[in-house]
C-alpha cells in the first residue's frame, strides 16, 4: 500500500484519514494546532469524530512537511490558498492534490481546483466530493461519492487507491461541475434551513431542491463544466443529503438563521463563506441563481427572510421548466 497526506484534521479530514488506513495505507494527519496533534496521538480520537478510534497507521503531525505521493486537501475552502502556499515549499508541490473541500474562492470566485493549479502548478488536481457525512463514512456506513479528474487513467488509479469497502467511488472527468455541485447544494440547504426556520414546509423544501439544482446546472454549464453532471451524486445526492438533516452544518445554520436564532457562520459552514462568491461569479457570468443570491442577501443582512424564500417559490410558472435539460444543450 501507498503513503498518503491528509491536510486538515476537522471531522471529514480525520473520516478520510480513518479510511485510508484502513484500506492499509499509511497516513499522515496534519493539523495546524500542534496541541491538537499531542491529543490525536494521545487519546486516538478527535472530538470531532466522537466514538471513532484513529488506527494505529494514522500519525497526528503539525508539521507540514507531507511526503506522500497523494494528499487530500480537507481544510475549509477558504483556507485552502493559504495551505497551498506554503505546500509550494514542501515535496507536496509535485504530489497528487486531491480537494476535499467544497466551495468557491471569496474575491476571486475561483474554484478550489483552480486555487490548486495557481499555487501549485505542477502537481496533479482532483476532486473528492459528493454525498458523504463524515461520522457514517468513518462509521463504515455504506457511503458512494465522486472523484473527479480530468485523466481518465489517473481517476482509475486514485479512485482504486481511495475507494473500496463501505466507501464506494465513482469517476467523472468534470472536475468543474462536480465542484459546482458541491459548492451550490451548501447555499441551497442554506435556503432550506431558513424556510424550514420560517414555518416553510416539506413542499417548499422539494422546490428549493430542485430549483437550486437547476442554478447549479445553469452555472456548471457556464464555467465550461456539463450540467448532467449534476444528475449524479455530486448534485442531486449530494442536495437531498444536505438540504434534510440537521446534521448538515449548513442546513443547521440556516434552519438557526430563519427560527430567529444566533447564527454565527463558522469556518465550516462552507455555503455561508461561498455564497457570496458564487452570486459575484453568476453576476459576471449573467447566470441567473436566485436562490444563490437571496441567501447571499440574507446572510449580508439585507433581506426579510420570509419576503425571499416567498419569493423564490413565487417566480413565474415555467421559468424553470427544463432548466437543467436546456443548460445541457438537450
Amino acid at each position: 500500500m501507498s503513503a498518503i497526506s491528509v491536510l486538515g484534521a476537522g471531522a471529514w479530514g480525520t473520516a478520510l484519514a480513518v479510511l485510508a488506513a484502513r484500506r492499509g495505507h499509511e497516513v499522515e494527519l496534519w493539523t495546524r494546532s500542534a496541541a491538537r496533534a499531542e491529543a490525536l496521538r494521545r487519546d486516538r480520537e478527535n472530538a470531532r469524530l466522537p466514538g471513532i478510534a484513529l488506527p494505529e497507521r494514522i500519525r497526528p503531525t503539525a508539521r507540514l512537511a507531507p511526503a506522500a505521493p497523494v494528499a487530500l486537501l480537507a481544510v475549509p475552502a477558504q483556507a485552502a490558498r493559504e495551505l497551498c502556499a506554503a505546500l509550494a515549499r514542501t515535496p507536496a508541490a509535485r504530489a497528487e492534490i486531491v480537494v476535499c473541500c467544497k466551495g468557491f474562492e471569496r474575491g476571486t470566485g475561483a474554484p478550489m481546483s483552480a486555487v490548486v493549479g495557481e499555487c501549485l502548478p505542477e502537481a496533479g488536481v482532483s476532486v473528492l466530493t459528493g454525498p458523504s457525512f463524515a461520522d457514517e463514512a468513518a462509521a463504515g456506513q455504506p457511503t458512494a461519492a465522486v472523484l473527479a479528474h480530468a485523466d481518465a487513467a489517473a481517476g482509475r488509479r486514485l479512485a482504486a487507491l481511495l475507494g473500496g469497502g463501505s466507501f464506494r467511488l465513482y469517476r467523472t472527468d468534470d472536475v468543474i461541475g462536480a465542484q459546482v455541485g458541491g459548492a451550490v447544494k451548501n447555499v441551497v440547504a442554506i435556503a432550506c434551513g431558513i424556510a424550514a426556520g420560517r414555518g416553510f414546509g416539506e413542499n417548499a423544501r422539494a422546490a428549493l431542491i430542485a430549483r437550486g439544482l437547476a442554478e447549479a446546472g445553469r452555472l456548471a454549464a457556464a464555467l465550461g463544466g456539463r450540467a448532467d453532471t449534476l444528475a449524479g451524486l455530486s448534485g442531486v445526492g449530494d442536495l437531498a443529503l444536505t438540504c434534510a438533516s440537521v446534521k448538515s452544518r449548513n442546513y443547521a445554520f440556516g434552519l438557526a438563521l430563519g427560527g430567529g436564532r444566533s447564527a454565527e457562520a463558522g469556518a465550516t459552514v462552507e455555503g455561508a463563506a461561498s455564497a457570496a462568491a458564487i452570486a459575484a461569479l453568476a453576476a459576471r457570468r449573467g447566470v441567473d441563481m436566485p436562490i444563490v443570491r437571496a441567501v447571499d442577501s440574507a446572510l449580508r443582512g439585507g433581506a426579510d427572510l420570509s419576503a425571499a424564500v416567498r419569493g423564490l417559490l413565487e417566480r413565474p410558472p415555467g421559468a424553470e421548466e427544463a432548466a437543467l435539460s436546456r443548460a445541457a444543450g438537450r
